[in-house]
């Protein structure tokens, strides 16, 4: 007999973490090779004491708080394909750094439940402009945080040690 959820719904009987998946099936995470993709630091001057802001948003599928960023595309540099990430994703544009300051890990699980070691190039983009309509919108919340704030939002370790410690770079 299936366990009952309450207010009567059947239990899934698929983990609810992706840990706990990768702890029965050690083998997918090794399966293959990391994939690389392409994300968007987006980021705006609050006030003249250079404070600033950090734009995260959620994702689509679990909502849970992440940056905009996404896989190669063919005929576009690195830089320019977070650049897209962040207007599709979020609806800003702005000034981008060709040169990622930094890097994170994490695992992404595919629509056939396969899992996707990745690394994330992340490019730090100072927001110029926020866009009313963009492909994405109504898809995800979107907030603009402190970078103390974004860290404690994001799961993944090594990007929020990258949001904690960012500094932006001028050219």
């Amino acid at each position: 007999m299936k366990s009952k959820k309450q207010g009567g719904k059947p239990a899934s009987s698929k983990p609810k973490h992706l840990l706990q998946q990768l702890a029965r099936t050690p083998e997918k995470l090794f399966s293959s090779a990391f994939r690389n993709q392409y994300g968007a630091l987006c980021f705006r001057y609050k006030g003249d004491e250079g404070e600033i802001e950090i734009l995260v948003i959620t994702s689509r599928e679990s909502g849970r708080w992440i940056v905009p960023k996404g896989w190669p595309m063919k005929g576009k540099e690195p830089h320019e394909a977070a650049a897209i990430e962040a207007w599709e994703e979020a609806g800003v544009r702005g000034k981008v750094r060709k040169v990622p300051f930094g890097r994170y890990t994490y695992l992404k699980e595919l629509p056939d439940g396969k899992v996707a070691p990745c690394v994330v190039d992340m490019f730090q983009i100072e927001v110029k402009e926020v866009g009313a309509e963009f492909k994405e919108r109504g898809q995800r919340r979107i907030d603009w945080v402190s970078p103390d704030e974004a860290a404690r939002r994001v799961r993944e370790i090594e990007l929020k040690s990258l949001l904690v410690n960012f500094k932006p770079q001028r050219k």
